[in-house]
């Protein structure tokens, strides 16, 4: 038998500081349901293969898109976008926020570009 177990969004945030650092909170067949916080910009990437589900919980994301893809939607609590593979885009907190990701299991946070907030094995809560 397997034993389930209800999350708690706001003690699972409470569980860590860092930022742009994705935290595993759950594996849904060959997806993952993940936890980051996010402050200030990012930087500009695109997934080849994966699309990602950005959801806000807390405070306010910018999605800076290229214009050719409808220019930047700004996120508030309880709103997410849903960013295809191949969009570039630019995720920046304002100024700080948390957000739950779906994704592959497989994809990458800094998606094509490799530098020192790539995460290959993000950790588990």
């Amino acid at each position: 038998m397997v034993a389930l177990k209800k999350v708690n969004l706001t003690k699972a945030f409470a569980a860590f500081d860092e930022t742009w650092n994705p935290h595993i909170g759950g594996d849904i067949n060959d997806f993952q349901v993940k936890l980051t916080k996010l402050e200030g910009a990012f930087h500009w990437h695109h997934h080849e293969e994966e699309d990602e589900l950005f959801l806000v919980v807390k405070g306010t994301l910018r999605m800076k898109l290229r214009e050719e893809n409808g220019g930047d939607i700004v996120l508030g609590p309880g709103e997410y976008i849903i960013v295809p593979h191949g969009v570039e885009h630019c995720p920046v907190a304002e100024p700080t926020c948390e957000v739950v990701l779906f994704e592959r299991n497989t994809t990458l946070n800094t998606g094509n570009v490799e530098n020192e907030r790539t995460i290959r094995t993000p950790k588990r809560l």
